[in-house]
C-alpha cells in the first residue's frame, strides 16, 4: 500500500498535481474578497528544510487572444513551466497540467508541494500552465477595462485546450498518454471545468477547494468562519460579536471616534468619515476580514498562513486585556504587522480609485483589479455580512459589492447584470449539479469557501472527499510530520484514485 506517512514517501517516478489556491479580500491587511493580495497560495511550504533551490525556466506559448471570434487572429505570449525529472518517457505516462488562477505563477510549485511527490510515484510529465492576464501573462498592453473583456473563465479554459493541443505536437506525445489536471480554489473549479468541457483533451481532474456554485450574495462565507472559530471555543464566536457591537457604539460620539482611531491604528481619522457609509462599510470589512483572512488558512503549511484561530481566538478570550473592543482592536494589531503595514487604510475612494489603475505596473495589476473584474463579471462571490443582529453586524451587505463593481468597471455593472452573468456562469457550468465524470472533488471543513463546492455526493461518478479541521486548499501544501491524521488520510485516497484513473498504477 502506498501510504502518506506523516511526510510523503517518494515513491515511484513521477505525476504533477496541477493547482493553485486562491482566497479573496484586500486592504492594507492584504486580503480582499477572499484572495491575497498578491496571489491566492503563495510558496509551497513556510518550513525552509522542505523548500528545494530548483528553479524551473520560464517558456512561452503563442496563444490566442480570443477563441470565439475566428476574424480575430491576435496572438500573445503566455508563460508555462515543464519539470520532466520524473518523466518515463513512453506511451502510457501520464502528462499533469497544474492549472494557474488569479496570481503570478510560481515556479516554486514545480519543485514543492504534495503533487510533486505524487509525481514521483506516477513518473508523469509535470507542466504548469499561467492564467491569462496574471502574472507574466499579458494578453494585452494594459488592463483597461476593455481589454478585460478577453478575461473569463471561458478564455481560460480554451486556453487550456488550445495548450494541451501544441504540447502533444511539441513534446510527440501519444494519444494514450493521459492528462490529468490539478487546481485549488478558482483553479479548482477550472479543473473540474476543464474535464467538462474538454474530456477528449483532459481525462481526469483532481479539483481542491474549488468553488462550483457562482452566488452573487456569498452570505455563507462568515457563516463558515464563525462556525470555524467556534471550533476553537464557542465563547470565541460571543467575544467577537461583543466587539463588533461595540464598535458600534463607539462610532456614535467623538470620543469614541478618537478611541478607535487609537485601537485600530487608522490611517485617516473617523471622524473625518462619518458620514461615508462607503468607509464605515470598508472599515467593517477590513475588521471583518482579519477573522476571515485567518480562518481560510488556518494551520496550512503556507508562509502567509502564520496566525491561527486558536491565536485570535485566545485574543478574543483573554479579558486582563481589556473589553472585546480593545481585543478587538489587537487581533488588527496582529494582522497589521503580518503584512508589514503601519495603518488601517480603510477609505473607498482611495481603494476604488488603486483599483481604477490599469497599468500592468500598479499594485492592483498583481491580480485585485482583474480578481474583481471576474467577479464582476461572472461569479459574485460577495462575502456580505447584511444582519444588524449577526457577529460581523450589517455594514457590508451586497450592494457595497455591487456599487465597487460600478465605480471600478461600469455602471452598467448593476445588480441586475450581477444577477445575469451568475446565472449564465451556473447554467453553463452546471453549478452543485456538475456533469463531470473522472473528477475527485476534495475541499477542507474550516475553509468558507466549502459552502459553495461539492463537498457530498450520492453518485459514484462525482466522487468527494471532505477533511473534517482543514482550510483551504491544505491537502496540497508541501506535507509534515505534524499534519493530522485525517489530511494523510486525504492525501492516500487522492492517490488512489489516481492509480485507480490510470490503472495499471500500483499503490504498493
Amino acid at each position: 500500500m502506498f501510504r502518506f506517512v506523516g511526510v510523503l514517501q517518494p515513491l515511484g517516478l513521477g505525476l504533477l498535481l496541477f493547482f493553485l489556491c486562491l482566497i479573496v479580500q484586500s486592504s492594507a491587511l492584504g486580503f480582499r474578497r477572499g484572495r491575497l493580495v498578491n496571489g491566492f497560495m503563495g510558496d509551497p511550504s513556510k518550513i525552509p528544510t522542505l523548500q528545494r533551490s530548483l528553479d524551473s525556466e520560464d517558456l512561452w506559448f503563442e496563444q490566442r487572444l480570443d477563441h470565439f471570434q475566428a476574424r480575430n487572429t491576435r496572438t500573445w505570449q503566455q508563460r508555462y513551466f515543464v519539470n520532466a525529472d520524473y518523466y518515463r518517457n513512453d506511451s502510457t505516462a501520464p502528462i499533469f497540467l497544474m492549472i494557474g488562477g488569479e496570481g503570478e505563477a510560481s515556479a516554486k510549485w514545480m519543485r514543492e508541494g504534495a503533487w510533486v511527490h505524487y509525481a514521483e510515484h506516477f513518473d508523469a510529465l509535470c507542466i504548469q500552465l499561467e492564467h491569462r492576464f496574471y502574472g507574466k501573462s499579458h494578453p494585452t498592453s494594459d488592463l483597461s477595462t476593455a481589454n478585460l473583456a478577453f478575461l473569463s473563465s471561458e478564455q481560460a479554459l480554451a486556453d487550456l485546450a488550445n495548450f494541451v493541443a501544441a504540447m502533444k505536437v511539441k513534446y510527440n506525445l501519444a494519444e494514450t498518454q493521459k492528462w490529468v489536471a490539478f487546481g485549488g480554489s478558482y483553479p479548482g473549479s477550472l479543473a473540474a471545468w476543464a474535464r467538462e468541457k474538454y474530456p477528449h483533451l483532459i481525462y481526469g481532474s483532481i479539483s481542491t477547494s474549488g468553488p462550483l456554485l457562482a452566488e452573487v450574495d456569498f452570505r455563507e462565507y462568515f457563516e463558515v468562519v464563525k462556525a470555524s472559530l467556534a471550533t476553537y471555543k464557542l465563547d470565541c464566536v460571543e467575544a467577537v460579536t461583543r466587539s463588533f457591537t461595540q464598535v458600534e457604539i463607539l462610532l456614535k460620539h467623538m470620543i469614541g471616534q478618537r478611541n478607535l482611531d487609537e485601537k485600530f491604528k487608522t490611517c485617516t481619522p473617523i471622524k473625518d468619515s462619518i458620514e461615508n457609509q462607503l468607509d464605515i462599510g470598508s472599515l467593517f470589512a477590513n475588521l471583518a476580514g482579519n477573522f476571515a483572512g485567518v480562518v481560510q488558512y488556518n494551520k496550512d503549511n503556507s508562509p502567509h498562513a502564520t496566525i491561527t484561530i486558536d491565536e485570535i481566538c485566545d485574543v478574543m478570550l483573554n479579558m486582563t486585556s481589556g473589553p472585546p473592543v480593545t481585543r478587538l482592536g489587537v487581533v488588527n494589531d496582529m494582522l497589521l504587522k503580518q503584512s508589514n503595514a503601519t495603518c488601517l487604510d480603510y477609505k473607498y475612494d482611495k481603494m476604488v480609485s488603486d483599483m481604477r489603475n490599469a497599468s500592468w505596473d500598479s499594485e492592483a495589476a498583481k491580480g485585485m483589479r482583474q480578481w474583481t473584474y471576474q467577479t464582476c463579471n461572472e461569479f459574485g462571490f460577495y462575502q456580505t455580512s447584511e444582519n444588524k443582529t449577526d457577529t460581523f453586524g450589517d455594514r457590508f451587505g451586497v450592494d457595497f459589492f455591487i456599487r465597487q463593481c460600478m465605480d471600478v468597471f461600469s455602471n452598467s455593472m448593476d445588480a441586475k447584470y450581477l444577477q445575469n452573468v451568475v446565472s449564465q456562469t451556473n447554467k453553463h457550468y452546471g453549478a452543485l449539479k456538475p456533469e463531470t465524470t473522472n473528477v475527485l472533488y476534495v475541499h477542507g471543513s474550516i475553509d468558507p469557501w466549502h459552502a459553495l463546492g461539492l463537498v457530498k455526493s450520492s453518485n459514484a461518478a462525482t466522487p468527494t472527499i471532505f477533511i473534517e479541521g482543514t482550510a483551504h486548499c491544505a491537502n496540497m501544501y508541501e506535507p509534515t510530520k505534524t499534519d493530522p491524521p485525517q489530511l494523510v488520510a486525504a492525501r492516500n485516497k487522492i492517490v488512489k484514485y489516481l492509480a485507480k484513473l490510470l490503472e495499471g498504477y500500483s499503490t504498493n
